[in-house]
């Protein structure tokens, strides 16, 4: 099936048939992605995550992951070498506070334990992730490997401090994501390898801090998606290893 052969597709600019991957379905970001992607034509959709995918998503291909856990990930890509091309991968992972862990307002209450968690989760864990998924893009045409960060993980752009573990554990996770490029742009030349921030997001992970920000620049999971997915779709080779918003504005590592 070819993109004329259907409805207009977001990611007309991926050759079908085609597979995609989301890491971290379960996510409000995650579930909105893979949601859209069931109506885009894709041969299959494979759902991954640690604590369950929805019901919603019952017909497409579920799965576990945990990406603290490297043989995990391994046995993921595993299960998943088979089919058709797999032309889109999205990590929408990530983790700015739990019950034990909130960002830190300053350098005095920096906590080893909690900035390893962050580093896992939000680096390390998306990094083992291209290790095993990466490999199993085609050689040719598009493709897009792509994993959620935020903007305040730009050196940059960063003008309010704060945030010491969730900021320096995105920014990790952008360095990955340009070496990654360099080197799969040598094997898969055609290949898209980029960050994305999604914006601010109506979800567990950004309902302690919406207190100041206007409820217009407060996307709901839908929105967001369909954004990044408008934003890979326009992407070319030329753009991997590249930092993009949710509104394809380019945002300086």
């Amino acid at each position: 099936m070819s993109p004329s052969d259907s409805k207009p597709w977001i990611l007309n600019s991926l050759e079908r048939p085609a597979r995609a991957l989301v890491v971290g379905a379960s996510g409000a970001i995650g579930s909105a992605v893979t949601k859209l992607l069931m109506s885009e034509g894709f041969e299959t959709v494979h759902a991954l995550s640690r604590s369950g995918v929805d019901q919603g998503l019952a017909d497409v291909a579920v799965g576990q992951i945990d990406i603290e856990n490297e043989a995990s990930i391994a046995a993921a890509a595993e299960q998943i070498i088979e089919g058709a091309p797999l032309r889109f991968i999205l990590v929408a992972t990530g983790l700015l506070h739990d019950s034990a862990l909130q960002p830190e307002k300053t350098y005095r209450t920096l906590d080893p334990e909690h900035l390893l968690r962050s580093f896992q989760i939000n680096a390390i864990g998306p990094a083992l992730v291209g290790k095993h998924m990466l490999p199993l893009l085609p050689k040719t045409g598009k493709s897009i490997f792509a994993v959620l960060s935020a903007r305040v993980g730009s050196i940059e752009d960063n003008r309010l401090g704060g945030w010491y573990g969730y900021r320096a554990s995105k920014a990790a996770l952008n360095q990955f994501v340009r070496t990654f490029a360099i080197e799969l742009n040598r094997q898969r030349p055609d290949a898209v390898c980029v960050a994305l921030h999604p914006g601010t997001v109506d979800s567990p992970l950004s309902h302690p801090f919406q207190g100041g920000i206007d409820v217009n620049k407060v996307f709901s999971p839908t929105y967001s998606a369909e954004r990044l997915l408008a934003v890979t779709d326009a992407l070319t080779a030329a753009d991997t290893g590249q930092f993009f918003a949710w509104d394809g504005q380019q945002i300086r590592f």
